[in-house]
């Protein structure tokens, strides 16, 4: 794992990088155009430079401006999130994740959601023996 991912991310960091998730590329003014309650400019594009360090984000040079692009692939950025989560919140059991948002959405669930639940369920018991 790289360095990057060790380090944790401030709110105003989660929030640019979902922007740029979402947009797939982004200069500093497509992120703070798309920010609630943007901060300056120059902010922006220090916290992108930030998040360019930390090994979050690469940029490519369009004309004058850049342009930032996920370096983290979406699904391994969020395991590293919900592993810092279960590790912060949660005493690092899947247990405790599982069974609050189960308390916060179980009656959004679908039926499929609910199978594909149980079927998660019972490969990890499978491993496990």
């Amino acid at each position: 794992m790289s360095k990057g991912l060790i380090q944790k991310l401030s709110r105003r960091e989660r929030q640019i990088m979902d922007i740029i998730y979402k947009q797939k590329e982004a200069s500093a003014a497509d992120v703070r155009g798309a920010m609630p309650d943007p901060p300056s400019y120059s902010s922006v594009r220090s916290q992108l430079r930030i998040l360019e360090e930390k090994g979050f984000v690469t940029h490519s040079q369009v004309g004058k401006r850049y342009v930032y692009h996920p370096a983290i692939a979406p699904d391994r950025a969020k395991k590293t999130a919900l592993k810092h989560m279960l590790n912060t919140f949660f005493g690092g059991s899947a247990g405790a994740v599982v069974t609050t948002l189960m308390d916060i959405s179980a009656a959004k669930l679908t039926d499929e959601e609910y199978a594909r639940l149980q079927s998660v369920i019972n490969k990890a018991r499978q491993k496990r023996s």
